[in-house]
């Protein structure tokens, strides 16, 4: 079965276009044991498609409010940005067909992440990507992040097409969650957080990959 006609396409970054959250979850985990701090992956992994501001006021909540989270931050990017450098980053299975299949159909395209704008676009640039898309929407383009609406609504006013119109592409929970409160039909692409009931409810569809994305795109 075909899609609905729509007329723009809004994929996440991290974990849906690029598999970066791998690296960043390893990331983090360094930065802390250099501060002091024992950061579990599951702890890390609860911040999968939090903003960073969100990210830090969850680590000071567990490590406490004199935690140095500002140089658990600065840390965790110089470190990410080594693993970056080091050629460690790459896109996820079936990224680069889908994008063609995009441009195929003619359909607008935009980025829609939680991370830092200067971060996304040198991980996009590095990744061969950033050309690909019209429109990127990031952190620090909206007051408030996913899972808030107001990102998927930004991108779909930048794009000038209604949220009724668009399609959302996202990996994780609260990616899920903004989408679908923006009005936007969302396709759940699982990375480290496997769909729970919400998200199946929620979720237009659930995929194993961007692969399996491309022939529902097909007219």
């Amino acid at each position: 079965m075909s899609l609905p006609a729509f007329e723009a396409v809004l994929c996440d970054m991290d974990g849906l276009l690029l598999d970066s959250e791998r690296l960043s979850m390893r990331a983090l985990v360094e930065a802390g044991a250099a501060l002091g701090a024992d950061l579990p992956m599951a702890f890390c992994h609860s911040m999968i498609g939090c903003p960073m501001d969100t990210c830090a006021a969850m680590v000071l909540a567990r490590e406490g409010a004199d935690f140095p989270v500002d140089r658990l931050v600065a840390l965790h990017e110089t470190i990410l940005a080594g693993f970056i450098e080091d050629g460690l980053l790459a896109t996820r299975p079936g990224a680069e067909a889908l994008l063609d299949a995009l441009e195929h159909l003619g359909l607008k395209r935009a980025v829609v992440t939680s991370s830092a704008r200067g971060r996304a676009t040198h991980h996009l640039q590095k990744a061969g990507l950033l050309h690909r898309f019209e429109r990127l929407v990031s952190r620090d383009d909206v007051s408030r992040g996913k899972p808030d609406p107001e990102p998927y609504l930004l991108a779909a006013r930048l794009l000038e097409a209604s949220p009724s119109s668009c399609l959302a592409l996202e990996d994780s929970h609260n990616g899920v969650r903004a989408a679908h409160a923006a009005g936007i039909r969302v396709i759940m692409v699982p990375d480290l957080l496997p769909p729970n009931p919400e998200m199946q409810e929620k979720a237009w569809r659930v995929l194993p990959d961007l692969h399996a994305v491309v022939p529902l795109l097909r007219k």
